[in-house]
């Protein structure tokens, strides 16, 4: 009975020695085998919804600049500079001349074509390049210059031809356009255009051009300030809905463009 009782003592003494190293042990072996299997999270993708051939996804970067991408593959950013550009290198990159803030002195050389508003040798900037399921041309401008007279064919307005649709960025126009300009430029679905009402036209010559133009989705940019914006749309407002969007990106399509035109405000400027 005695030997019974000392070997119970003997066992429950060296079960407390033992005791913390198994404890160790277990802890050790479960986070071990915790690190070692597969991960309950996984990276977010970062990969953005192919698109039909039908859509075109549409960035408002910042300024002036948007970036057009075609269910092709096809990149183009506008008004390229050396301030503000896309996340990527596209494959077009069209410039205007105005200001600094509207065209690049050192294009990265990866862009493929780079299309300038304006032409060195003088006379019209002349652009008509197809470049997968994109078309782009041009419609040469007036601008002015800081002294007040005009520099006579100083901007462009580009026009990209992608899934079915006319999307127009009028670039830095100063002035509203003729009946000429208005016939070349054709039939828009998608108007960019500067609000700001003094680098550029004043409000009232926006409202006209926007008016004969009558594009069924208009895309304000170039505004600096909630001031300047707000100006514009309560201007507009008397003839055209504004709606204002959560994110600075949108996929349009004929199928999903509004009946009659409508302002959209995208975050970003």
């Amino acid at each position: 009975m005695r030997s019974a009782r000392w070997l119970l003592a003997a066992t429950a003494a060296l079960w407390v020695l033992i005791w913390p190293w198994v404890v160790v042990a277990q802890v050790a072996d479960r986070c071990f085998a915790v690190s070692q299997a597969p991960s309950m999270v996984q990276p977010a993708s970062v990969r953005l919804a192919s698109l039909s051939p039908a859509e075109v996804r549409l960035t408002f970067v910042g300024h002036a600049t948007w970036l057009i991408e075609s269910a092709g593959g096809v990149k183009v950013a506008t008004d390229y500079n050396d301030y503000i550009r896309p996340p990527v290198v596209p494959d077009i990159a069209t410039m205007n001349r105005a200001h600094t803030t509207h065209y690049s002195i050192a294009p990265d050389p990866g862009i493929r074509n780079v299309l300038r508003g304006w032409n060195p040798e003088g006379g019209p900037a002349k652009h008509d390049l197809t470049l997968g399921d994109v078309r782009v041309r041009n419609v040469a401008t007036n601008i002015r210059d800081w002294a007040g007279g005009a520099i006579t064919y100083g901007n462009s307005i580009f026009i990209f031809e992608v899934a079915g649709m006319c999307i127009g960025h009028l670039g830095h126009l100063h002035h509203t356009l003729t009946e000429q300009q208005v016939s070349h430029i054709g039939q828009l679905d998608v108007i960019m255009v500067a609000v700001d009402g003094s680098y550029t036209m004043d409000v009232d010559g926006v409202v006209e051009t926007l008016k004969t133009l009558r594009a069924r989705l208009i895309l304000p940019m170039h505004y600096f300030n909630p001031y300047t914006l707000s100006r514009f749309l309560d201007r507009i407002g008397n003839d055209f809905p504004v709606e204002r969007a959560t994110e600075p990106m949108i996929v349009v399509s004929q199928a999903t463009l509004p009946a009659t035109p409508k302002i959209l405000v995208l975050p970003g400027n």
